[in-house]
């Protein structure tokens, strides 16, 4: 709904998302439309309304066959497991996350439990917002609003505005960089999304999938 809300094209062919890739160094691959088994799967999670083992199937059955990445698991018994699996998979790099306050993703209300895989070894860490020199949140800080609201608040802080939002987009950006192998540390993983957002780089690259996926596919 975000992404919509910011105007990208969630339905556009397949040239021009990898043409976003190649020059905007983004994209977005809608699931229903790119994968074609988890398309039938969809409107059954939706109608169960609780989460089954297809939350974490996803992933696993990526068609895109990444071989760097971060995911994250709604039960902390799931890190491991995970990790292990995407190793078997032969991905090289990836980094698996839960809150403990129930996030699946990188939290700022607290500590994050993470498995890292890298060069075929899984090792476990604790993630803490210092880790990224951001400040602890109040999870009411955390707490989204309509698609439009949320929508308004992520051009804000690509904009450069501060707050809870920037911090957690900053913390799970340097998770996801340090997971990647992009940087050597969270601290430095973070210090990298904050140059990428203060020097308009992150505002250009979503500006830029905007403009790519909105317009007129090639004859």
């Amino acid at each position: 709904d975000v992404l919509s809300q910011v105007g990208i094209n969630l339905d556009a062919p397949m040239p021009q998302v990898q043409r976003a890739l190649d020059e905007a160094n983004i994209c977005f691959l809608m699931a229903p439309r790119h994968h074609s088994a988890m398309r039938h799967v969809g409107p059954i999670r939706a109608e169960l309304g609780y989460r089954t083992i297809f939350n974490l199937l996803g992933p696993l059955s990526n068609p895109a066959l990444v071989q760097r990445i971060m995911v994250g698991v709604f039960a902390r018994e799931w890190i491991m497991p995970f990790a292990e699996a995407l190793h078997s998979l032969g991905t090289t790099h990836a980094i698996i996350v839960h809150g403990e306050d129930g996030l699946d993703e990188v939290t700022t209300t607290g500590e994050t439990h993470a498995a890292v895989l890298k060069d075929g070894a899984i090792t476990t860490m604790t993630i803490s917002p210092e880790d990224a020199g951001v400040r602890i949140a109040d999870p009411k800080d955390l707490i989204g609003g309509t698609p439009e609201d949320n929508a308004k608040a992520l051009l804000a802080l690509l904009d450069g505005a501060e707050g809870a939002y920037r911090d957690i987009v900053i913390l799970n950006a340097g998770a996801a960089l340090f997971g990647g192998g992009h940087a050597a540390s969270i601290a430095e993983g973070a210090d990298m999304a904050r140059q990428s957002i203060d020097d308009g780089n992150a505002r250009a690259a979503l500006d830029g999938l905007v403009r790519i996926t909105n317009e007129e596919p090639a004859s």
